[in-house]
């Protein structure tokens, strides 16, 4: 599956390139702050500065060759002209729920379309977008932040389908796409609920494992606050659910952190930690993914 080779051959490098974090970053806050301004707001104001402008640190396989059943659809996110993903219209007519699906690493293979195949078969219209600078598409890699204009850009074009309810829009993620998914629920109400597989709701711990991934200036503290959803909590705008496998503890703190933040404020969010690891947990939060979408009005079974 493309997402577990991308997954495994940044598991490696995380080892070896530790040491290579800025200072700054290595510390962090032991508690990330908590910052009450609304993320959406602040997102209008926050250009993030990127040092080292270039390509996503990982390969995918060709956009112009989607896998069967599916085809390309452009979308555009600020300048650029990008591509992705969705499944072919069935031809019955009618409006349909739709998944905003994110794939892991940094760049879309068919094996992430694969991860969909629950969604489909249950009823949805699914699409997987490729972000910026990933599969050879143009921009610079931001490692979360400019990506998330692209998940809302994506996820206008999905509600702007034909065959689509705009008001039965859900996103979800996996991985790089949880942690996406996570800051996407912080910055529209498009989305009617959103599930994280694996996401990490702080950019202080993600960047301290994956330091190669790193592009922006690490002096300015605003960089990983503006990519952590745990300094954002009070600013979720769908109901969410925050899952990961029992074996992954590095998120525990941070996603049980968020969570509690969400939760005073009033906010619908629940955490799910699911039996088994990055991968092996994968069609449970899955499941559970449509279960809650279900109750949030999908309209079609969990």
């Amino acid at each position: 599956m493309a997402s577990q080779l991308i997954l495994n051959r940044r598991s490696l490098l995380a080892g070896a390139a530790a040491s290579l974090l800025p200072s700054g970053a290595q510390a962090g806050p032991s508690v990330p702050p908590l910052i009450a301004r609304d993320y959406a707001i602040d997102r209008q104001s926050f250009h993030t500065h990127i040092l080292k402008a270039g390509p996503a640190p990982d390969d995918g396989d060709p956009l112009n060759e989607p896998p069967d059943g599916t085809q390309v659809l452009p979308y555009r996110s600020g300048s650029l002209d990008l591509r992705a993903w969705r499944s072919k219209p069935d031809g019955k007519g009618g409006r349909r729920p739709a998944l905003l699906f994110l794939h892991g690493g940094n760049g879309l293979g068919t094996g992430h379309w694969e991860l969909t195949w629950p969604y489909l078969k249950a009823g949805y219209v699914v699409m997987v977008p490729a972000f910026r600078a990933e599969n050879g598409q143009k921009g610079a890699f931001s490692g979360f932040y400019d990506e998330t204009d692209d998940v809302l850009a994506a996820g206008r074009v999905l509600a702007g389908q034909p065959d689509v309810d705009p008001s039965r829009v859900f996103v979800s993620g996996h991985s790089v796409g949880g942690t996406l998914t996570l800051l996407a629920s912080l910055s529209t109400k498009l989305f009617r609920g959103a599930s994280s597989f694996s996401g990490n709701p702080s950019a202080y711990a993600f960047f301290k494992r994956f330091p190669e991934d790193i592009r922006f200036d690490t002096s300015d503290p605003r960089e990983f606050e503006m990519r952590s959803a745990v300094c954002y909590a009070t600013s979720l705008k769908c109901p969410v659910l925050i899952q990961h496998g029992t074996e992954e503890t590095r998120s525990n703190e941070m996603s049980e952190l968020t969570l509690s933040r969400a939760r005073a404020a009033g906010l619908p969010a629940a955490y799910a930690p699911v039996r088994g690891d990055h991968f092996s947990a994968l069609p449970e939060e899955t499941m559970r993914s449509l279960a809650f979408f279900a109750k949030l009005g999908s309209g079609v079974s969990g």
